[in-house]
């Protein structure tokens, strides 16, 4: 399953990592051509439920969650429900290197239907604050 996590709001990072809607459902990464194992509305239900897990993982220096923050880039996941999350952070130094990763990897292993989860920080694109999106720019006052 490939959900590629940019919000309309959010501009579309560079063209080696152009994300798909937000709203766009999980697609098996091995199978994007074939169809789904998992029924359209299992897909629908852990493309919500991931979402919402992510939803819930904040930076500890900033007031917005990670996902409106625009730090994670691509969530895949394979036939046996195995996900795969790209994530960036907003700066190589950032303090919560360590703790952020392995929070989005416990919060995406505990959504139901999710069998394993693995985390992987990334620096391309590199983050910007113009990937955040609109929710998060007016909770920090950015407009």
């Amino acid at each position: 399953m490939t959900q590629d996590t940019t919000e309309d709001t959010k501009p579309a990072p560079a063209a080696a990592a152009t994300p798909a809607p937000a709203d766009a459902p999980l697609v098996p990464a091995s199978e994007a051509a074939k169809p789904s194992a998992l029924p359209q509305d299992e897909i629908a239900r852990m493309t919500d439920d991931i979402i919402a897990a992510l939803k819930t993982v904040y930076d500890p220096e900033i007031p917005s969650d990670i996902y409106e923050l625009g730090l994670i880039y691509k969530i895949e996941a394979d036939a046996e429900s195995r996900v795969h999350v790209d994530m960036t952070l907003t700066s190589p130094a950032c303090p919560s290197a360590q703790q952020l990763p392995s929070e989005v990897r416990y919060k995406v292993k505990a959504v139901e239907g999710v069998s394993d989860c693995t985390v992987e920080v990334v620096w391309e694109p590199p983050w910007t604050k113009d990937m955040m999106s609109e929710t998060a720019k007016l909770t920090l006052g950015m407009f």
